[in-house]
């Protein structure tokens, strides 16, 4: 039997999609706002397509502020281009 993929909603294009074509932001106990590369780390998270569209999107719309409850800092939208350019 075929292992199930995990599929999670970006929250800026609203598609369902494989975990790994998702970037995880997360934001930890202390309130403080990190991209999450490998998926794992503790505190609220939410998912972003690895596409530049998705990530302009959620900047300009603030999704990631709504889902995360706290203001994103542009480093974090920076970091998560980077990503997306690799």
């Amino acid at each position: 039997m075929a292992r199930k993929i995990p599929l999670r909603r970006c929250v800026a294009t609203g598609e369902q999609l494989p975990k790994k074509q998702l970037i995880r932001v997360v934001k930890n106990k202390e309130g403080l706002v990190f991209v999450d590369p490998t998926g794992k780390m503790n505190g609220r998270g939410a998912y972003l397509k690895r596409s530049e569209e998705a990530i302009n999107l959620a900047r300009k719309k603030g999704v990631l502020d709504k889902s995360l409850e706290i203001e994103v800092p542009d480093s974090i939208y920076e970091e998560l281009l980077k990503y997306v350019e690799e």
